[in-house]
């Protein structure tokens, strides 16, 4: 049987890098429990201070296909380079593959991620893609 995956990231801002990744995957935060219309709301119910509410945040994908993408505050910094990394699909089957590419940089570059390197195409097997950093500096490719 098939299992359902989270992909899950450690961080220092829970929200900030949700904010982001919202934007790179086009994905939404998750609503709050039934019952609620805010997760302030929620959270007050809970019982969840003020000072830890950015402890974690969570998005999902609007159309329900992707997995849900969980973030959770942790107190150490990115220590080495990630042994796992997302590939940003950003231009499947485009005709002008790298441009398409080059384009999605330039606009999560505004959004706090960092250009890395690009490595050019060469056929038959290497597309060519882009590799970046999420705004806390984990790795994440352009593909």
């Amino acid at each position: 049987m098939a299992r359902t995956v989270q992909i899950t990231f450690d961080c220092g801002d829970p929200a900030a890098l949700a904010a982001f990744w919202a934007e790179a995957l086009g994905y939404r935060l998750q609503d709050p429990p039934p019952g609620f219309s805010t997760w302030d709301e929620a959270l007050d119910a809970m019982g969840v201070p003020p000072g830890r509410r950015n402890d974690a945040s969570a998005l999902i994908d609007p159309d329900g296909v992707g997995p849900r993408v969980f973030f959770q505050r942790v107190p150490e910094g990115k220590a080495a380079k990630n042994r796992v990394h997302l590939d940003v699909r950003a231009a499947p089957g485009a005709d002008d593959r790298m441009a398409a590419l080059e384009a999605e940089a330039d606009r999560l570059s505004t959004l706090g991620a960092k250009r890395v390197q690009r490595f050019e195409p060469a056929p038959p097997l290497e597309l060519g893609h882009i590799v970046m950093t999420d705004p806390e500096g984990n790795e994440f490719c352009l593909d």
